[in-house]
């Protein structure tokens, strides 16, 4: 019944803001549409799609306000107005209450909420769709107490979400079926990547681990402080970590008056991206202006500080090497190895035509170099890219996506910060850096030292591997006469001869490709 009521609700939302006429009018069947214009009789639908899609998923509470946010991310799939409207989203959901969170508290770390804490604030500082936060103080081991900041999961969050899922899903089914339009959206595909997005943030141990990972990355950039987790007291529902103090990036105003340096504050926010991208490729990819702030305390004045985690990037050595061919190729101008890149890493199909696609990355790519670097937006271009990419059923790998939705958000609030921002002269040393290392000799010394442990364990096992294969081919050892060994050796002697002069000319290959890319850059 409850899942009745709910569905009879979210019904009436959609009739409410006009949704009915919006997905209607999208399928391509002509009584569907004539039944779209019945249905909109008497109703004041004026506003913009985008707007009403917005207001509507905001009425319909925080889990289909989180579904939003995740669908903002895919300007890939979504209309520009619609992903628009769909970014502006934001957690305003009413705290629960704080008898709730002390016995979360207590019945995670089984003990009295006195016990743990000399002070609790009752009061949420946050409050969002999936978890609250609390300040406290944490009375130490040793006597010390210590400010943190306590995390919270809502309660009987898993059966609320699994609740709303089972209806996104049965409405995806619908829209799969019965619109072609809807199809290349790929609901079913969208609804399965949020339901791992939304159980992925239900373990908090899960996000104070990422946390964990990148204070550790970060520890000698000196540019953003990463709370560090209380790991005696984090578990899947409760949180403790270290209470930072800060000013959020948006309120520019106060940063200027307390003595920030915004220019640099818009650089040093490019360069922290870059270094989680391209040297550890394990990136925060939740960065609105609500998990970024800014300390003026003496000591770190200035550095940024980074809060939620619960949305984590991550770039395997192939992502690394497909990215990083991709940009040489971009800034060479050459589409066509662009196009093909695509075919070899599996993302189209096999069948699709380099020339047709060649023609479609060079219509997105080729505009912007007529433009000013500090007016090119890299995040635009990997947006239209995936744009472009549709047609040719590219799969766009989910790392990818993230990637694109985080870089956008860095260029949008560095360039809030200062509009004369030039992303491209602050990314340049780690293009630089990163594309050799991928593409350049040092990618080959990294590849011999990571093989190395392998090859120390094999290399004594040769002789007996060897006695043993001769032992059981006796004939093998006895039936081969002098000339035959000479004969051997010379062929042996050419081999090592070939190997030495082929390493030598593959090394100055390196070399020169290395000085190519440092003058393309």
């Amino acid at each position: 019944m409850r899942r009745l009521y709910r569905s009879i609700f979210i019904v009436w939302i959609a009739l409410r803001y006009g949704l009915d006429e919006l997905l209607l009018n999208s399928f391509d069947r002509a009584w569907l549409r004539v039944l779209s214009k019945v249905l909109s009789v008497g109703r004041n639908l004026e506003a913009p799609r985008g707007q009403r899609l917005r207001e509507a998923l905001e009425r319909l509470g925080p889990i289909f306000v989180k579904f939003g946010q995740v669908l903002s991310t895919r300007r890939d799939l979504l209309p520009e107005d619609i992903a628009d409207e769909f970014a502006r989203l934001q957690d305003r959901v009413p705290p629960f209450s704080s008898d709730i969170a002390v016995a979360s508290i207590e019945r995670a770390f089984r003990r009295p909420v006195d016990q743990i804490f000399s002070s609790f604030d009752r009061e949420p500082i946050a409050s969002a769709s999936i978890a609250q936060v609390h300040f406290a103080t944490l009375k130490g081991r040793d006597g010390q107490e210590r400010d943190v900041a306590v995390k919270v999961l809502r309660p009987d969050m898993l059966q609320v979400i699994e609740k709303d899922l089972s209806l996104m899903r049965m409405v995806a089914g619908w829209l799969d079926s019965l619109s072609a339009d809807a199809r290349r959206l790929k609901p079913r595909e969208v609804v399965a990547e949020f339901d791992k997005y939304l159980h992925d943030e239900l373990d908090l141990v899960r996000e104070a681990s990422s946390a964990a990972q990148l204070r550790r990355n970060m520890e000698g950039l000196n540019l953003v402080m990463i709370p560090e987790m209380i790991w005696d007291y984090c578990q899947s529902e409760v949180i403790v970590m270290e209470r930072m103090k800060g000013v959020p990036i948006n309120q520019i105003e106060r940063l200027r008056d307390a003595g920030v340096d915004i220019p640099k504050l818009a650089r040093d926010g490019v360069t922290i991206f870059f270094t989680q991208v391209f040297r550890d490729g394990f990136f925060h990819a939740d960065m609105h202006p609500g998990n970024i702030q800014v300390s003026l305390a003496p000591e770190t004045f200035g550095r940024y500080i980074a809060l939620d985690f619960g949305i984590v990037g991550t770039l395997t050595e192939f992502d690394k090497e497909y990215l990083a061919q991709n940009f040489a190729a971009f800034f060479r101008r050459d589409y066509k190895r662009v196009a093909e890149l695509h075919v070899e890493s599996g993302w189209v199909p096999a069948t699709t035509r380099v020339d047709e696609m060649e023609a479609a990355v060079r219509a997105v790519c080729e505009p912007y170099f007529d433009r000013p670097l500090k007016e090119i937006s890299l995040g635009m271009v990997l947006m239209r890219l995936f744009q472009a990419s549709r047609r040719f059923d590219v799969e766009i790998q989910p790392q990818l996506v993230l990637l694109k939705k985080t870089l956008l958000n860095i260029e949008g609030l560095g360039r809030q910060l200062d509009p004369e921002l030039d992303l491209w002269h602050t990314a340049k040393p780690f293009l630089e850096t990163w594309m050799l290392e991928q593409m350049g000799p040092q990618k080959l010394i990294n590849e011999l030292k990571d093989q190395a442990p392998r090859y120390a364990k094999l290399l004594p096992e040769l002789p007996r591997l060897l006695h043993d294969y001769l032992k059981q081919n006796p004939a093998v050892a006895y039936r081969r006469d002098l000339e035959q060994l000479l004969v051997e050796q010379k062929r042996t002697n050419r081999l090592l001869q070939g190997l030495i002069y082929g390493g030598i000319g593959f090394a100055l290959g390196l070399i020169a490709m290395q000085v190519i890319l440092r003058v393309r850059l």
